[in-house]
């Protein structure tokens, strides 16, 4: 058959970038055709994103990708948690707020005040992290913002870009289900929530679940995806299997299973794990890890003072440097912001009387076992929350090219590691595009040509009793900071 082409707009929050991606009935390609820094912008004290500097990177991208073959679709998917608001008139409010951004700060407590904290988990099953958008409308609740009063139309970031692509002022499901906004069990938005917090609750639109055709940019139809990006890389997980947990790798680890319906109960609560909306209906029962941030946040340190690097070779000086040196909760608040990671994570060292890192191979391998050995602490809470076995471990996205860190996993957590995709995120777009044209019949067959389209690299685990006796130090380490109130 004659090969269908659609574009893939994949947003992360280190970068953006357009692909192209064909479907010959057998295979998927996957060609970038632009590339481009997603670089937050602080403002008075506000960290923003540079929302109209992407939009123009995304109609450059798309103009690229539409040089050799004209598309059968687009579609958009972002990092999650963040939103915007339209005026009355369609325009733009203000620039998205960053999810870094300190105005979260204090916000838990503020809105537990008025919506007790089991009791919004019971509604929302969302992990109570600082990052969820439902806190920043919190603080514009409580300051009484001008932008929250003028709303007309609230959009997640994705749907910031559907609308300008298509016009369609709606909301897609996955996107919405990172907010903390959204009640699975009603499959609505959580008006009683928003209302106790004095948010206006007409400004929020039709939810639409992935594959919806909403509009057209330039004659291309739009198309939803899975618009949250972890959404879109669970998608293209190369599984036939069921038994296996997925790690989306990249500026955040998320470490999950796939399951046909939200685990909303004690034992999730307590865990502080979240549910978010996938394909076809499904629920990512997952935990977000500050993954390859606090890396990125080093290497961005380092190259201030004048020393680069690329990511290989920040694994290469991690693989040389002394195993078991020290250990850090990757997740601790003292790492949240940016700023100087490695003058941070010596002061946490040297705060929980360990030996302190000094070399940059140190400091980084530090970073990748405390990883690794908090993948397996969140893999046993998946297990004993879900009851579901898992044999295997897919790591997906950009930290999946990171062969010492995908090793350090499957050593810590005892079980196979299937490295690759690494574009995930970008095949899962394309994949939700082509089962909506037609292309593609179903998830099931999708992830069939995956798996025979995808370069992937397994790695069995090595020195398990070792990695055995590390755990029980370093989940010995995770219980005396929860049990001192530093976690």
């Amino acid at each position: 058959m004659t090969a269908k082409h659609v574009i893939a707009v994949d947003l992360g929050a280190e970068s953006g970038r357009v692909m192209r991606s064909s479907f010959d009935g057998a295979r998927l390609d996957l060609t970038e055709a632009h590339r481009f820094p997603n670089i937050p912008v602080t403002a008075h004290g506000t960290l923003y994103w540079d929302v109209l500097r992407i939009w123009h990177e995304i109609q450059t991208g798309i103009k690229a990708a539409r040089k050799d073959a004209a598309p059968a679709s687009i579609g958009v998917d972002t990092w999650g948690v963040d939103f915007a608001f339209l005026d009355r008139s369609g325009q733009l409010l203000a620039n998205p707020v960053h999810y870094r951004d300190s105005s979260s700060d204090g916000m838990m407590d503020w809105v537990f005040e008025r919506v007790p904290r089991r009791e919004l988990f019971a509604r929302t099953g969302l992990q109570f992290i600082m990052v969820n958008g439902l806190w920043r409308m919190a603080y514009m609740a409580k300051t009484r913002s001008p932008i929250l009063e003028n709303a007309a139309t609230f959009l997640t970031i994705a749907d910031l870009f559907n609308y300008w692509l298509s016009g369609s002022k709606t909301c897609e499901f996955t996107h919405v289900s990172t907010q903390q906004t959204y009640n699975p069990t009603l499959g609505r938005w959580d008006y009683e929530t928003l209302e106790a917090l004095g948010i206006p609750t007409a400004m929020f639109p039709e939810i639409l679940p992935p594959g919806t055709r909403i509009g057209e940019f330039e004659g291309v139809p739009v198309t939803l995806p899975a618009c949250h990006d972890t959404g879109s890389a669970v998608v293209a997980v190369p599984t036939t299997t069921r038994n296996y947990a997925y790690l989306s790798s990249g500026t955040w680890s998320l470490l999950g299973l796939e399951l046909d319906h939200p685990v909303i109960n004690d034992a999730t609560y307590a865990a502080n794990l979240t549910n978010e909306g996938g394909v076809n209906g499904t629920y990512r029962l997952l935990k977000n890890i500050a993954g390859m941030w606090l890396v990125q946040q080093c290497r961005a340190t380092w190259a201030e003072s004048g020393q680069t690097y690329d990511y290989a070779q920040l694994a290469a000086i991690a693989e040389n440097a002394e195993p078991f040196f020290a250990f850090i909760d990757p997740d601790h608040m003292d790492f949240y912001p940016p700023g100087d990671m490695p003058a941070r994570i010596r002061a946490y060292c040297a705060r929980t009387g360990q030996r302190v890192p000094e070399s940059h191979g140190q400091i980084i391998r530090v970073i990748y076992e405390s990883l690794a050995l908090k993948y397996h602490h969140v893999l046993e809470l998946l297990r004993h929350v879900s009851g579901q076995p898992v044999e295997r471990l897919h790591i997906i996205g950009g930290g999946s090219r990171n062969a010492l860190l995908c090793q350090m996993s499957a050593n810590a957590t005892g079980i196979e590691v299937i490295a690759g995709p690494s574009e995930a995120t970008a095949m899962g777009n394309a994949m939700v595009q082509f089962i909506s044209l037609g292309e593609m019949a179903d998830l099931a067959q999708a992830r069939e040509v995956l798996a025979r389209s995808a370069d992937t690299v397994t790695y069995t685990p090595q020195a398990v009793s070792l990695w055995s006796e590390q755990y029980a130090r370093y989940r010995a380490f995770l219980e005396t900071e929860e049990s001192s109130g530093q976690a």
